[in-house]
């Protein structure tokens, strides 16, 4: 007989819910955000200025309206040299293989103007915790996002990286890029960090 399939709900690991305040932030110009689809939340603080790439069609297509929305592989962006003056990763990384995340921010370097910025937020992905089963390969992360004027609650699930996503490997791959650091913090099993493309 063929072994028995295991039920997808089974494969998560879940963490505790968690709440992030995520406050206006200046930008000028047009705003790339890099895997914006989904719940899309850089459009829904910037409307209009945001455009949101994503690899997935569906994911663009549930997002709310209001940016200007293209398929795109952020590995390889079809954009001119010194296009924008921000970008945007907003939970993001945690969805991309260490080797491809180096290609998007190197990418996202390019396509900055000098003493442009790029914005950071995600989820620190440890090492596959004992009390997780062998057959949990999922870590989803249920978070409520608290806007001004609005509370977008999500779940975002991904694999156990091969090796532990802290916040150094996070800033060395930044700096790696050719970005200076200006800000970072860590709360709670997520990170922010502000960098800038030097002018």
């Amino acid at each position: 007989m063929p072994p028995t399939a295991v039920p997808f709900e089974s494969r998560f690991y879940t963490f505790s819910q968690r709440s992030i305040v995520v406050p206006d932030f200046p930008a000028e110009g047009f705003i790339l955000d890099v895997g914006g689809g989904g719940e899309g939340v850089i459009g829904r603080l910037k409307g209009r200025q945001v455009i949101a790439i994503d690899r997935l069609k569906s994911e663009l297509e549930e997002a709310p309206d209001g940016p200007l929305k293209i398929v795109m592989d952020a590995t390889r962006l079809q954009f001119l040299d010194d296009t924008f003056d921000t970008a945007t990763l907003f939970y993001t990384p945690m969805f991309i293989p260490t080797q491809d995340l180096a290609a998007v921010l190197a990418e996202i370097f390019r396509v900055l103007r000098p003493g442009g910025r790029l914005w950071v937020w995600d989820a620190l992905l440890p090492a596959k915790p004992a009390a997780a089963g062998a057959e949990q390969d999922i870590a989803v992360f249920p978070f409520t996002f608290e806007l001004p004027g609005e509370t977008v609650s999500t779940g975002f699930g991904a694999a156990w990286p091969s090796q532990t996503r802290d916040a150094a490997c996070y800033r060395a791959l930044t700096q790696a890029a050719g970005f200076r650091i200006v800000e970072n913090h860590e709360d709670t099993g997520d990170f922010f960090l502000l960098a800038q493309k030097p002018a």
